[in-house]
């Protein structure tokens, strides 16, 4: 189980980050009453948390459930013009999870095209006619370990298994591929720009009664298509170094490694990919020696592994959403 080891954030708020990561439209009552605390005590810490550790509740379209491609690219560039290529990518719809690697010269970029154009003219187009592009290397994502709707703070095991229960909104979504119809897309994104959003807001934006706009977001979320996430810095709560890990394993090893990797607290996130390597993850970790006590511990020790390839986190440039860098 992680530790948190922070100046700024308490248990309680490391709580209320968890409760969030469970259901992010719980109102501040029900977390005050899962938690022990009142209903303004918990507005307060979720005001604090929000201008002192970057939190953003929004909603995120799970591309594994609508059966959309994910990609994993590494753009590598000339010096010096990583950080202005890194914040246009950050700045387009179908981006996320950017980070500034391997000295400022790489790119390590996740796109969630939501359809075939935008792949294309990402890859085809954009990217290759940047002049100061030197090389991109897409893999393709194929099955997600952990991540998305699970989220690295159930590793701190802040919550009681009665507490998770009490706040889940809903039964988890069933298997099979599911789908956002046409007439929610001006509901989708109202909730990805404030999971929040209140009912009054969502029912201007798409004309629909409330309990219309109920039973459709009750219908979205139930399906799996749509969840509602958390995004916050790390080094808030004591972790603030990550890398991108490129794994390779025999073919006959890739599942049973890709689910150990799941288990581990350092990972974020896990995925096979297609590619050089066939295992992506992002590990989080303290510092430095955490990523070498990872790597030569956990991970090198993990039957099936066969090589290891570390991209460090220089900065990180997008999470879930992009944000103006400060001047």
């Amino acid at each position: 189980m992680l530790t948190r080891e922070s100046h700024t954030l308490d248990q309680l708020d490391l709580q209320l980050l968890s409760a969030l990561e469970v259901n992010g439209r719980a109102s501040f009552s029900r977390l005050g009453a899962v938690l022990g605390a009142s209903d303004q005590t918990i507005a307060r810490r979720f005001r604090r948390l929000c201008s002192r550790g970057g939190l953003r509740v929004v909603a995120v379209r799970d591309a594994h459930r609508l059966g959309q491609d994910q990609w994993m690219l590494r753009v590598r560039c000339a010096p010096d013009s990583a950080p202005a290529i890194s914040e246009a990518l950050a700045k387009r719809p179908d981006t996320g999870w950017i980070a500034l690697a391997s000295g400022g010269t790489e790119i390590v970029c996740m796109t969630r095209p939501r359809n075939p154009g935008d792949h294309d003219e990402l890859l085809l187009g954009k990217l290759p006619r940047t002049p100061t592009v030197m090389e991109i290397r897409a893999h393709q994502l194929l099955h997600r370990y952990f991540g998305g709707p699970t989220g690295w703070l159930t590793k701190f095991a802040a919550l009681t298994h009665e507490q998770t229960a009490a706040l889940r909104p809903h039964p988890e979504p069933g298997p099979g591929r599911v789908r956002i119809d046409p007439e929610d897309e001006t509901l989708v994104a109202v909730l990805e720009r404030d999971g929040r959003a209140g009912l009054p807001e969502l029912q201007r934006a798409t004309g629909r009664s409330e309990s219309a706009v109920k039973r459709r977001l009750a219908a979205l979320l139930a399906s799996g298509a749509v969840y509602i996430d958390v995004e916050y810095d790390s080094e808030t709560l004591g972790y603030a170094h990550a890398a991108a890990l490129w794994i390779t394993t025999a073919p006959g090893d890739l599942h049973s490694v890709g689910q150990a990797l799941a288990t581990h607290d350092e990972i974020a996130f896990a995925s096979a990919t297609a590619g050089p390597s066939n295992i992506v993850v992002t590990a989080v970790v303290k510092d430095t020696a955490g990523l070498y006590a990872y790597l030569s511990g956990p991970l090198g020790q993990l039957p099936g592994v066969q090589h290891v390839e570390a991209t460090p986190f220089l900065r990180r440039v997008k999470q879930l959403t992009y944000r103006q860098p400060s001047r």
